[in-house]
């Protein structure tokens, strides 16, 4: 039984979706989450095994976020099909935006040290002036921790 609760979306998730529907004084019984928790669990493995499906005719392993569009449409959901497609455009173009933003700042730090008159050169955890431009490099690693190299 613990196996097969693992295969299904959390029903405290399901159930904070499912309240937001009805007025505040309404009750939902266990047995009303508990069965749209399988349905929609359901749901969501028929569309992704779909656009699995379509992956591994295409010889893809990852599926995306086109995939589950393609997928909802072609067994009949157009309506949310739509929906999700209008979402991941904008979450997208949200995404683009950030991107722009992270370069800018970084492109704006850049000119804020090549513009300053005295430069600061980062060497053994000490700070010294000197008059000559540096390059400093930041360099980000996978799991997000950054450091400078050294001056050239």
């Amino acid at each position: 039984m613990a196996d097969e609760q693992d295969l299904l979306l959390p029903i405290a998730n399901v159930g904070r979706i499912m309240k937001q529907i009805p007025p505040p004084s309404a009750k939902i019984s266990k047995e009303a989450k508990e069965t749209m928790q399988e349905c929609v669990s359901e749901f969501i493995k028929f569309v992704t095994g779909e656009a699995s499906e379509k992956c591994q005719r295409e010889n893809r392993k990852t599926v995306n976020g086109d995939d589950i569009c393609w997928a909802l449409s072609a067994l009949g959901f157009d309506d949310h099909a739509e929906a999700i497609v209008r979402y991941l455009h904008k979450y997208r173009e949200f995404e683009r935006e950030r991107l722009n933003q992270r370069v800018q700042n970084e492109v704006d730090s850049t000119r804020t040290i090549s513009g300053a008159s005295d430069y600061k050169c980062i060497q053994a955890g000490k700070q010294t002036e000197t008059s000559t431009p540096l390059l400093l490099f930041e360099v980000t690693d996978q799991n997000g921790n950054s450091s400078l190299t050294k001056p050239f």
